[in-house]
């Protein structure tokens, strides 16, 4: 692998760790399996691209593209806790909705371009990408020490004994799915930005990228602080796309691109086999 490689893996790392702080939310604190996350990286995207190509602020288009995210997860826990609908159905079925909404967002075409377009990105877009990254963990950090967030880690420990304590398990519920898929939508503005084009195809595989970088992450940093555990998932994240280019680009393996996904299962396999330590303290 050449430098450029190992820095293109960082930067496709750092932007997918955001994405995989979202799924952590839904996976860890609330224990919500969440399979929204492809559609509304989708959504993040397509809502970026269309309004940069319209001559938007990139900054701007990243605040509106949240906001978007937001929404389709506030829909995925409205219909689980409304419709009484099972988390992992209402979750398919918003993701399934979603494809048609991005299509329409991206004005009915596949793809957008954005070559020749201002994007937040400069000559150096490591910088900027591990800076929201970082700053994205503060907040998450932050809101998880706040009784607010130690609601939110009730709910997965025990819903029961958090409604019995006065938590609104729906409130809780549909506030989180809102908060992690507009941050998966801000990750999916950022890779569009990156990459210079949106796609609506683009979201495949984001629920198994990021539950391979949260489980990485928990691996490489075992602790129960809350600043580790936000942490571990963009350390995760960059860490397995570095696995996965080492063993794309590794002659002797044998591999190629289109066998991504059978590493990506293998390599969750073997994380999840892999003893793990927790500590109590740090």
């Amino acid at each position: 692998m050449t430098l450029n490689e190992i820095m293109m893996s960082f930067e496709i790392g750092g932007i997918y760790g955001i994405a995989a702080l979202g799924i952590y939310l839904t996976l860890r604190v609330i224990d919500f399996p969440d399979l929204t996350c492809d559609g509304s990286f989708v959504l993040g995207a397509a809502s970026s691209g269309i309004l940069i190509k319209n001559g938007m602020n990139p900054w701007t288009s990243l605040s509106i593209a949240m906001v978007a995210g937001g929404l389709a997860g506030a829909a995925t826990g409205i219909i689980h806790t409304k419709f009484r609908v099972t988390n992992l159905l209402s979750g398919i079925l918003v993701g399934f909705m979603l494809y048609s909404i991005n299509l329409r967002v991206m004005g009915g075409i596949p793809n957008i371009s954005l070559m020749n377009r201002d994007t937040i990105f400069s000559s150096f877009p490591i910088v900027q990408i591990l800076g929201i990254g970082l700053m994205s963990c503060a907040a998450i950090t932050y809101l998880l020490m706040t009784d607010f967030g130690l609601g939110l880690s009730s709910i997965g420990q025990n819903k029961r004994l958090a409604k019995n304590s006065g938590v609104s398990i729906s409130f809780m519920t549909i506030t989180c799915l809102a908060l992690s898929n507009s941050i998966i939508a801000l990750s999916g503005a950022l890779f569009s930005q990156h990459q210079g084009f949106s796609d609506v195809g683009s979201g495949i595989g984001t629920v198994m990228t990021g539950l391979a970088s949260v489980m990485i992450g928990e691996k490489m940093l075992p602790y129960r602080s809350a600043i580790f555990r936000t942490i571990s998932c963009l350390t995760g994240s960059i860490l397995y796309r570095i696995f996965v280019s080492f063993a794309l680009h590794g002659d002797y393996l044998g591999l190629n691109t289109s066998d991504l996904n059978l590493v990506t299962g293998l390599m969750i396999l073997t994380v999840m086999y892999t003893p793990r330590k927790n500590y109590a303290k740090t």
